[in-house]
């Protein structure tokens, strides 16, 4: 037996022992808690093929593919049992009431997602057959949302009733998101070619950075607040959109904590270079804006692309922090359930979030193994 095959076993059979889901009165009263064998009629049988694959799956002897698979089978399952059991348990014509997914629902979805790991790192897949899978998963759950199977789950619920705030929050998200990054990119990368150049300001440059990235994300989210408030008092910058809440001091935070990974992975790529690459090119006659352009930045690439995974990634976690002030995006969900109580409305800010994070963490390392593929 594997260990990794043990671990998923043991923590999917523990929740097939606990609750799949909440029944719940209404969005914010504690409910009932109601296991996978007893949510409705076929749960028995689901519940004993979730166990099978996941006994099997402990043995190890499958291949990369079964493993990947079953893994699949196991997921499309378990998210499948949560809409069967939502739709089985809500009373016809109940608004108020609610069925949300439990810690045996968890735990299951986790231990399936730990064996299709697995069995990916196995499979170690080509990049182009990686991009496949990944279409092919977001196919899937795209099936799965758009089958209408989910609709009666609670975060589904929640966001039928705010569809036109969610799409819009949405966009304010990525913009906050790919926004800062664009403009870590800007500044950050013609600092990195400087400091590069000139050694004496590199120290100095980067323990800046270095202090502005340890301040915790919340604090420095409220320092902007009066800060550019002070400044928006300034004449014409309203003008320039510059206010003390809003989405203008949630850009500023994210862009401040973008510039350290840029500036440093710049710095660390053209370093990267081998002198004997740099001194080929000083030999063909090659001015140092050619060196830098033509040979030390495209081999830089990977170390700039690494670069980008870490901003975007990371700020769009942090851009949640940005419905504290008014800045909109998934926060606003968030905060806003964590006022009512509303765990649904948590859920409706937070699983977007980790699921456009995990996408783009997936896209960008793709992006950098074509990269390194492409210097190979």
């Amino acid at each position: 037996m594997s260990r990794p095959g043990v671990l998923f076993a043991l923590v999917g059979i523990s929740g097939l022992f606990l609750p799949l889901v909440h029944l719940r009165p209404n969005r914010i009263v504690p409910g009932e808690g109601i296991a996978l064998t007893a949510g409705f009629a076929v749960g028995p049988l689901i519940a004993a093929g979730l166990a099978a694959i996941l006994t099997a799956g402990c043995l190890g002897r499958w291949s990369p593919w079964l493993r990947t698979a079953a893994a699949l089978l196991g997921l499309v399952g378990v998210i499948s049992s949560l809409g069967l059991a939502a739709g089985h348990l809500l009373p016809k014509g109940n608004g108020l009431a609610r069925v949300a997914p439990a810690s045996g629902f968890w735990l299951l979805l986790a231990a399936f997602a730990l064996m299709l790991a697995d069995g990916l790192t196995r499979l170690r897949p080509s990049v182009a057959a990686s991009w496949l899978i990944l279409a092919g998963v977001l196919a899937l759950a795209a099936t799965l949302l758009g089958s209408g199977l989910l609709d009666q789950v609670s975060v589904m619920r929640e966001y039928a009733t705010r569809r036109g705030p969610f799409l819009a929050e949405t966009q304010t998200h990525l913009a906050l998101a790919f926004g800062s990054l664009g403009l870590a990119l800007a500044v950050g990368l013609p600092l990195g070619v400087a400091i590069y150049l000139t050694a004496r300001v590199r120290g100095p440059v980067l323990t800046v950075l270095n202090i502005v990235q340890t301040i915790p994300s919340l604090a420095l989210f409220g320092i902007m607040i009066p800060l550019l408030g002070w400044i928006a008092t300034l004449p014409g910058a309203d003008r320039l959109g510059v206010s003390g809440i809003g989405s203008f001091p949630a850009l500023v935070a994210l862009f401040l904590y973008a510039l350290l990974p840029v500036v440093s992975n710049t710095l660390s790529g053209l370093q990267g270079v081998p002198l004997p690459v740099r001194e080929a090119a000083l030999g063909l006659g090659m001015t140092r804006g050619q060196l830098l352009a033509q040979v030390l930045i495209p081999l830089a690439l990977p170390s700039l692309l690494a670069a980008v995974r870490i901003v975007l990634v990371q700020n769009i976690g942090l851009a949640v922090i940005a419905g504290l002030i008014g800045g909109g995006g998934f926060g606003t969900f968030v905060f806003q359930g964590l006022n009512q109580t509303a765990m649904d409305l948590v859920l409706l800010g937070a699983l977007p979030t980790i699921a456009l994070a995990l996408l783009a963490g997936i896209v960008m390392d793709l992006l950098l193994g074509m990269s390194r593929g492409a210097q190979a």
